[in-house]
C-alpha cells in the first residue's frame, strides 16, 4: 500500500493564495509579479495591529 505524503498548508500560505488570486483577477501582471506584489501586500497587512484590522 502506498501512502500519500502529508502536505501542511500554513495560514500564511492560505492568505498568500487568496491575495494572489485577487491580484491575478484584477490585473494583467505576470505570475512572478503577482507573487511579488502579494508578498508585499501581506507583509504590509501583517504589520497592522490586529485590533485595528
Amino acid at each position: 500500500m502506498t501512502s500519500v505524503p502529508l502536505v501542511t498548508i500554513t495560514g500564511y500560505e492560505r492568505r498568500l493564495a487568496l491575495v494572489r488570486a485577487e491580484i491575478r483577477e484584477g490585473s494583467d501582471l505576470s505570475e512572478q509579479a503577482v507573487l511579488a506584489l502579494a508578498v508585499r501586500v501581506l507583509a504590509a497587512l501583517d504589520h497592522i495591529p490586529e485590533n485595528v484590522r
